[in-house]
Order: structure tokens, then C-alpha cells, then sequence
């Protein structure tokens, strides 16, 4: 598949990327910015879904490296949940071509404006772990595999969903439930993205340089997670399931 680009662009996805990769990294949500910019530079709704993965995974796996490095995340205690949520992915970009999406598109915003409620007016979120309902096992039977075949299934607000899980669910401070989401969301990715591949609807080049800025913004917010915590990760997660959420009903009801 070929899609002609202007450099003008390509620079412009670049830059587009880049603020999607500093946002998602800190609430989720960055999709919301790349995959109508990819669709307005002219691509087919599937091309632009693939693309987005491609570049979205260089995002997420540049703020897991980060969190992983600077000691937020062990690696070791989240093989099961890993390999949960891209299993979940996988199962969910299959199912997707044989299930009927509508009601899901119906529910789906109201779900996001929960979310977007719980961060604003909870007051169990903080910096600090809280009690545990889940057990890490049972966490990724669950949460991180149903979340995960979401992701692969529809996927906006991924991020959001896995913060909310490690927080109300494995009770994870909020910077922390962050830092983990992140991982999880970087192993759905590259599901959904194989699985893109495969049906050839990945533009490679213009992925790879929209990567390359979703890596300069994921790394930039990946810092501010740690130096900022709580007091910028809430009213961002509150931004994104707002703006979300009002896109959505706008695609459904417009």
C-alpha cells in the first residue's frame, strides 16, 4: 500500500506524534490526536489504524524503558500480565472482523467519562499503595486479558482502562498504576500490530518516522510522570476521557 506524502507532511505528522507520545505516556488517550491527523493526511480508516499502531508502540515502549530503568516497574512480577493483555490483543483484532462493533461504540464513551469521573473525584488515589484486591495472577487473568482484547478489539482509552485496573485493583499509587499501564499497553501494541502486518496495511516509512517523534514525547512525559506524579497525571486522565468521550458521541450521534 502507497500513500503519497508531502514532506510538509510528514514533518507535521512527526510533530503530531510527538504530542500525542508526551500525553499518552502521562494519561492515555494519544490516539485520539494521531488517528484523525493520519486519516485528514489522506490515509484509508484501515491504513491509519495500522499506522497508528506502529508509531504507538514506539511511544509505549519508550516510556516502559524509561519507567522499567528508573526502577517504577518490575518486569519479573509482570511476565503473567504481559502475556495476558497480548493474548487479550490478539484475540481482540480477530474478533473484531467477526463481531459487530455498534454496541460497543454506544456504550464505549460513557465508559470514559466514568473513568474520567472516578480520576476526578476519588479520593483513594494518591501517590501511595493501597489494598489489594486482586492477586498478580489473578490481575492478569482478568484485568490485564480483558483489557487487552479491548485494546485489540476497539482500543481508545487503553491506557486509561489499565491505570484504572492497577489502581482500584492491584492498588497501585496513581505515578506507579501509570509506569505498569504503560508496559501492559506496549505488549498490545505489538499484538495488534502483528496482526496489522499481516494484512499489509502498515505504511512502514511514515510509521517509523511518526515513531521516532512518539519516542521524543514519550521519554519528555515518562519524566514528568516521576517528577510531577498525581499533580498532573489526574487532570490530564480527566482532559483525555472528557475529550474522548465527547469525540466519540460526536462520531456516533454527527
Amino acid at each position: 500500500m502507497s500513500v503519497e506524502l508531502s514532506y510538509q507532511l510528514v514533518a507535521m505528522l512527526f510533530a503530531v506524534a510527538a504530542l500525542a507520545g508526551f500525553i499518552d505516556a502521562i494519561a492515555g488517550g494519544g490516539g485520539l490526536i494521531t488517528i484523525p491527523a493520519l486519516m485528514w493526511a489522506g490515509l484509508p480508516p484501515t491504513a491509519a489504524l495500522a499506522t497508528n499502531k506502529l508509531q504507538a508502540c514506539g511511544g509505549s515502549f519508550f516510556a516502559s524503558f524509561y519507567f522499567v530503568r528508573k526502577g517504577m516497574v518490575d518486569l519479573s512480577k509482570m511476565k503473567l500480565a504481559i502475556c495476558c493483555a497480548f493474548v487479550g490483543a490478539a484475540l481482540g483484532t480477530v474478533a473484531v472482523q467477526l463481531i459487530d462493533t455498534s454496541v460497543l461504540k454506544l456504550l464505549l464513551p460513557f465508559l470514559i467519562l466514568a473513568i474520567g469521573c472516578y480520576f476526578l473525584f476519588s479520593k483513594s488515589i494518591s501517590e501511595e499503595d493501597k489494598h489489594q484486591v486482586l492477586s498478580p495472577t489473578l490481575f492478569g487473568l482478568t484485568a490485564a486479558l480483558g483489557v487487552g482484547f479491548y485494546d485489540g478489539f476497539f482500543g481508545p482509552g487503553t491506557g486509561s482502562f489499565f491505570a484504572l485496573a492497577f489502581v482500584s485493583l492491584a492498588g497501585y499509587g496513581l505515578a506507579k498504576a501509570t509506569a505498569h499501564a504503560k508496559v501492559l499497553n506496549f505488549s498490545t501494541n505489538i499484538a495488534s500490530l502483528i496482526f496489522f502486518a499481516l494484512g499489509g496495511k502498515v505504511l512502514w516509512l511514515l510509521g517509523g518516522v511518526m515513531l521516532l517523534g512518539q519516542a521524543i514525547g514519550a521519554t519528555l512525559g515518562s519524566r514528568m510522570v516521576l517528577t510531577k506524579g498525581s499533580k498532573i497525571i489526574r487532570p490530564l486522565v480527566v482532559t483525555m476521557s472528557i475529550a474522548m468521550s465527547g469525540k466519540l458521541l460526536l462520531e456516533h450521534y454527527l
